[in-house]
């Protein structure tokens, strides 16, 4: 589903909301389909499966041994933002395995959230590569799950080697809140990307 202005009425009718599409990324177990979950206003649709012993030596459960369902396809969760505007969130599958469905999820996208697990790093580098590759905006959320080192916003971006203007906040995929200002602070970094001179 792409973005698209929807703005107009018919027959006197209420205006049709313009459709955002956000993507909610990052590597396996990074809280995805949690965030999704968190803060959307309806039951989120997922698509998670408990995991069997044909993903052994497959995917990296390296720090996740505890994790016993995976996303096959995608999350999906909806906000009101107003009459005017409805996001659409779309959460990834991490594993690299199902990476070939992130093109077509991508597609007409307004922005991305890259959640990042500091237990693992190196698990969000393809999500920061592909939306880079693309031009699609997005921001770097650092989901802070219990025990994992506290690094600093900016050794983070140093570890992901992304540019200054890429907002990284701290963020808990499982609070409404935080999770909701994480979209606030993407969506804040769009327009200014479209409107280089609100930023000055």
């Amino acid at each position: 589903m792409a973005s698209a202005d929807f703005e107009t009425t018919t027959h006197g009718q209420e205006p049709i909301p313009q459709a955002v599409k956000i993507i909610i990324a990052g590597g396996f177990g990074a809280g995805k389909t949690t965030m999704v979950g968190s803060v959307s206003e309806i039951a989120p649709l997922s698509t998670e499966e408990v995991m069997t012993e044909a993903s052994c030596g497959v995917d990296d459960l390296g720090g996740l041994e505890d994790k016993s369902t995976t996303t096959v396809a995608m999350d999906f969760g909806r906000i009101t933002v107003s009459p005017e505007v409805v996001l659409y969130l779309f959460g990834t599958p991490g594993q690299n395995r199902f990476w070939f469905m992130w093109d077509e999820l991508a597609e007409g996208a307004l922005g991305a959230v890259v959640l990042a697990d500091t237990r693992r790093l190196d698990t969000c580098f393809h999500a920061v590569d592909f939306f880079e590759r693309r031009g699609v905006p997005f921001v770097v959320a650092v989901n802070r799950f219990e025990g994992s080192t506290a690094y600093r916003t900016e050794e983070v971006r140093e570890a992901l080697d992304v540019p200054e203007e890429v907002p990284i906040v701290l963020a808990d995929a499982r609070d409404r809140e935080s999770s909701r200002d994480v979209l606030v602070e993407l969506v804040t970094h769009v327009i200014r990307g479209r409107s280089p001179a609100l930023s000055g």
